[in-house]
């Protein structure tokens, strides 16, 4: 195996989920979500978890970092679940919080809402996005439960090094 001279650390691997609404859609973990939460090193979740034992469950395989959403009981809260969050991963900044609000002026209220932050992760509506504006980048998983009008369930991957995120992506569940 050859040394890794380029002076890089390795790469942080970040699972993001959100509305997952236990027990009315989780009864349990997806089994096509299971391989991928495996090979996460953080997990993040961004609200409407509905009940503490999921994130029991996605504890289980890695650190993970939750916010409240609006349909989550005082159990997430004491879980460790605040309205907003901002976390270190790996030198990259992040916000967390479940509801970002009207779609038009979202990055520009996102920035103030997180000024200092890189990326901002939220859920709420239920449909993926990964978007760059005012000088920030904005992500929702969409849910890998709760699907609504989307063709299939969804999670999100960041690839976090140095303190950059050097890939982003939703993914799809099987069907």
């Amino acid at each position: 195996m050859a040394d890794d001279t380029s002076g890089r650390g390795s790469v942080v691997r970040v699972l993001v989920v959100s509305d997952t609404h236990a027990p009315r859609h989780w009864k349990a973990c997806p089994p096509a979500l299971l391989p991928h939460l495996a090979s996460a090193d953080v997990i993040l979740h961004a609200g409407d978890v509905c009940t503490p034992d999921v994130l029991d469950l996605l504890a289980s395989f890695a650190p993970v970092h939750v916010v409240m959403g609006n349909n989550d009981v005082a159990e997430v809260a004491a879980w460790g679940a605040p309205e907003t969050l901002e976390v270190d991963l790996d030198g990259l900044r992040v916000g967390m919080i479940h509801d970002s609000g009207q779609r038009q002026g979202r990055t520009a209220r996102m920035r103030r809402r997180f000024p200092t932050a890189d990326l901002v992760v939220f859920g709420h509506s239920h449909i993926p996005l990964d978007e760059t504006g005012d000088g920030v980048r904005i992500l929702n998983p969409g849910s890998p439960t709760d699907r609504r009008r989307q063709p299939a369930g969804t999670f999100a991957w960041l690839d976090v090094r140095d303190g950059q995120l050097v890939d982003a992506r939703i993914e799809q569940l099987p069907r």
